[in-house]
């Protein structure tokens, strides 16, 4: 079978040795959404071989069908042109589509969910024009819902993209996302490895690299980042590969590595607002508070995300800052009103904040019935911890157990899981295992939250042991 670039390469025998063992899958971040529906086409507008710079509408497209981050300027500028293509022939299915997914994207890298009523009335009249095998469409609804957190949904629209394009790698990743979202791994890791037979470049390799890391693969997902930002084709893409790899390294407590990551991704992009929200992260495991702040506002500036207003807002309670803290927390529950109303579901953080600083009995409710709906890890998670928050430490330990067990699906070494496992342990009088995840979790990052880190310190030097890693001054 073809791929999309027309020949049928054996995937395997280009790859390095990491790249071919055995694959498996877990939840993935920031998936590159317009890529997936342009990649279904051949360029549109004529012009071989010229010197002259392409308008920034076609670099949008360019990046985009390579799978690629396209710079906002540039996305807005291919809106602009399809609205207006759109105006003139209203029953251009493609068009349509494009359109709709670009929405998609622009809604999801500026946290604006006002692009998502928009993006489905435009990909639903896409489908309205070209009902049958119009795989563009079909992916960017899929795209949308999962935007939206609407996981059951994006697997439903994914299927039936696949089924309308099952030869190529762009119908696929929206499918793993879903899948990943509601806990069904074995779904997602067929997806995943159907995927890499299919594609190659460094969009895939970013993916992969996400899925390596999900599933407790930390040198490999380091490798596929090298190699994907090592192959980016222009600076925004570059830039999406440099977030990525400063989010890895800060996972593993590597403060001084993540800093120069997203410093670098936001000297390549400006509009990179994901690393400037690490940044923060950063500067704060490094004692750099004011410097910290000042990042998470310029990153809330451009994209504001609760979960960015989670974190800020923490970090000023963990300095004594009260007032600035519920500032930040009023913003969380705006945004997460303001998203409801694009369909956006923010149960997750919703509940992960009023776990900690709000109402620990309506955090269990609300993500109750997420589990129902999407029983990923992260939920499993979130839930665990705002059942110990409500004294139900028995199960909630359970539920931290499907977060943190690989024979569950918690192959992450994630040190806010293992953090709460431990607390959760603690409190059921059990020692020895609370000590082991509460070392894990300093172990694996140090740095992983200024509220709670000091919290499993502390904890873990009541329980006889000493964390072997200083926090930030």
């Amino acid at each position: 079978m073809e791929n999309e670039a027309g020949t049928a390469p054996d995937v395997a025998s280009r790859q390095p040795s990491w790249y071919r063992r055995p694959r498996v899958v877990g939840p993935l971040a920031g998936c590159v959404v317009l890529g997936g529906v342009l990649l279904l086409w051949p360029s549109g507008g004529g012009g071989g071989g010229g010197a002259a710079a392409p308008a920034p509408g076609a670099r949008a497209q360019t990046a985009v069908r390579a799978g690629a981050t396209a710079a906002l300027p540039d996305l807005a500028a291919l809106i602009e042109e399809r609205e207006g293509r759109v105006r003139e022939r209203p029953r251009d299915a493609r068009s349509w589509a494009v359109l709709g997914t670009a929405y998609v994207e622009q809604g999801r890298r500026t946290a604006d969910a006002t692009r998502f009523p928009k993006a489905e009335r435009a990909l639903r009249t896409s489908l309205s024009v070209a009902p049958r095998g119009n795989a563009e469409a079909l992916g960017g609804l899929a795209a949308l819902a999962n935007a939206r957190q609407d996981f059951r949904a994006a697997k439903t629209w994914a299927e039936k993209a696949r089924a309308a394009a099952p030869g190529r790698w762009t119908s696929y990743p929206q499918l793993i996302d879903a899948c990943t979202g509601l806990g069904d791994y074995k779904g997602a890791q067929a997806a995943l490895e159907r995927m890499l037979r299919l594609g190659s470049g460094p969009a895939v390799l970013a993916r992969a690299a996400d899925v390596y890391w999900e599933r407790g693969r930390p040198e490999d997902a380091q490798a596929a980042l090298s190699d994907a930002a090592a192959g980016a084709g222009s600076p925004a893409e570059e830039a999406a590969w440099r977030e990525r790899a400063g989010r890895l390294a800060f996972e593993r407590g590597e403060r001084e590595e993540a800093l120069r990551s997203f410093e670098e991704a936001v000297r390549l992009d400006p509009d990179q607002r994901a690393a400037l929200a690490g940044q923060g992260r950063a500067l704060a495991a490094l004692g750099r508070t004011e410097e910290a702040l000042s990042a998470y506002r310029a990153a809330l500036d451009g994209q504001p995300l609760p979960q960015y207003a989670l974190e800020l807002g923490e970090l000023y309670e963990a300095r004594g800052l009260a007032g600035p803290a519920a500032e930040q927390y009023g913003l969380l529950r705006e945004r997460v009103r303001e998203d409801a109303a694009g369909g956006v579901d923010g149960a997750l953080v919703l509940g992960r904040f009023e776990a900690d600083h709000g109402d620990p009995a309506a955090a269990v409710r609300r993500l109750r019935a997420e589990w129902r709906r999407q029983p990923g890890t992260a939920v499993a998670d979130a839930l665990g911890w705002a059942l110990h928050r409500t004294g139900a430490h028995e199960e909630a330990l359970r539920f931290a157990a499907i977060a943190t067990d690989r024979v569950h699906g918690g192959a992450v070494r994630s040190a806010p899981y293992v953090y709460h496992r431990g607390m959760i342990e603690r409190a059921l009088g059990k020692s020895a295992p609370a000590r082991r995840h509460l070392a894990e979790a300093l172990r694996l990052n140090p740095y992983f939250s200024p509220l709670h880190a000091p919290v499993a310190r502390a904890a873990l030097a009541g329980l006889g042991e000493l964390p072997d890693v200083e926090p930030p001054e």
